[in-house]
């Protein structure tokens, strides 16, 4: 590989390579906004198509499901290969894609413009996220922190910008959002580097595992179980806050600024969870954000009106902390393979979660949905016993 083509990666020490982190970011951050759509729109596609909330539920399942499926066969391939075939090929399924979810006939095509998307997004983040820590220097904390901002942002103004161009125009114009990916993916062209091969061609998908993860397996395990929790609570959020909104008396756009501000909230404890970890531990941050997820979470669902505001930053700061932490600390304990660290806590953890939305759907379906979402409030703290074992990594 020619130096002139790519930066070489930086040894520690070095100062973060801010310009690539920042590339890197952008690809994360156009991906995920166009993945974004489908979520506060899932109102106006219940109605077009007279969906059950199993229905619904099984959206939002399959999406994941595909993720944990492709992520980290992704992963191991981005460890085998310097190409930068995964993270273009992936970027322009998704914004190309995607957006012709709008002019769907019925429940199926509409399910397959959506996976297809979600295909696209599994591509490219174990790539991305495995080069964060190659540019990171010393600081592989907050580099993650900002390249996960690049996708909590989009995740935050995504929703808005979807909702507020479907009520003026209508799902039917969605296909012209198409021109706003293509113009970021030139860029990503031009700008984004090769990844960096951890010399695994000569081993098979389990070798590579043995080799990334044998000594440190158990660890790895419980942070993963940890990021799958805290999957099952954001996912099942964010897949039934619209419609739980929509049944409070809220528009549409009104649903994509409570959405944003969800998000927008772990933009911000997104870049704080990666200082305060580089400098006082990846654990008390854990701990501090997992305590804290379930008293904010049923603020928002008992505070109405205007209150829901509010409710939607503080439990999304608290919930969407932790999600670049796992990535480094699994990232930090096998730094042999990063890219496919990076798809076991986003892709696998992140998909897993998702799976779990049918039955979200189907037991609110029978139960109501105030009362799952009630009791997903809860879930993180099952997830303090795990948290009290992790190491101390800095």
């Amino acid at each position: 590989m020619s130096t002139a083509q790519t930066p070489g990666p930086l040894t520690r020490g070095e100062r973060l390579d801010y310009k690539i982190v920042l590339v890197l970011s952008l690809v994360h951050f156009t991906g995920d906004f166009y993945s974004s759509f489908f979520t506060p729109l899932l109102p106006a596609f219940q109605t077009k198509l007279s969906l059950t909330l199993t229905q619904v539920g099984l959206i939002t399942g399959t999406v994941r499901f595909l993720s944990f499926v492709v992520q980290p066969v992704v992963g191991y391939m981005a460890d085998r290969y310097e190409t930068r075939w995964f993270v273009l090929t992936g970027l322009f399924l998704v914004f190309f894609v995607i957006p012709f979810s709008g002019i769907a006939p019925n429940y199926w095509i509409l399910l397959t413009t959506l996976c297809l998307g979600s295909v696209g997004s599994s591509m490219f983040h174990p790539s991305t996220s495995g080069m964060v820590n190659v540019y990171a220097g010393n600081r592989a904390g907050f580099a993650q922190s900002i390249f996960n901002t690049g996708g909590t942002l989009a995740f935050a103004l995504g929703p808005v910008f979807i909702t507020s161009y479907v009520s003026r125009f209508g799902l039917s114009a969605m296909p012209w959002t198409m021109l706003l990916g293509l113009v970021s993916f030139i860029f990503c062209l031009k700008y984004m580097p090769k990844p960096v091969s951890e010399n695994l061609a000569g081993l098979g998908f389990i070798n590579s595992l043995k080799r990334t993860f044998g000594k440190v397996y158990k660890t790895v395990f419980l942070i993963w179980l940890v990021m799958v929790l805290r999957a099952v609570v954001g996912q099942t959020f964010l897949t039934f806050m619209p419609i739980y909104l929509t049944r409070q008396d809220h528009t549409l756009p009104s649903v994509g600024v409570i959405i944003a501000l969800f998000t927008i909230a772990g933009t911000l404890s997104g870049l704080t969870a990666g200082y305060c970890a580089d400098r006082f531990g990846f654990k008390p941050v854990f701990l501090l954000s997992y305590l804290l997820m379930p008293p904010t979470l049923l603020m928002f669902l008992y505070m109405p009106g205007l209150g829901a505001y509010t409710g939607a930053f503080l439990s999304g700061f608290f919930v969407l902390a932790p999600m670049p932490l796992g990535v480094v600390m699994a990232q930090k304990l096998a730094p042999g393979s990063r890219a496919m660290a990076a798809s076991l806590m986003m892709g696998l953890a992140y998909g897993l979660g998702g799976v779990i939305a049918p039955g979200m759907g189907w037991l609110a379906d029978i139960f109501g949905l105030t009362i799952v979402l009630k009791c997903t409030a809860f879930i993180p703290l099952v997830c303090l016993v795990p948290i009290a074992l992790f190491p101390k990594i800095k």
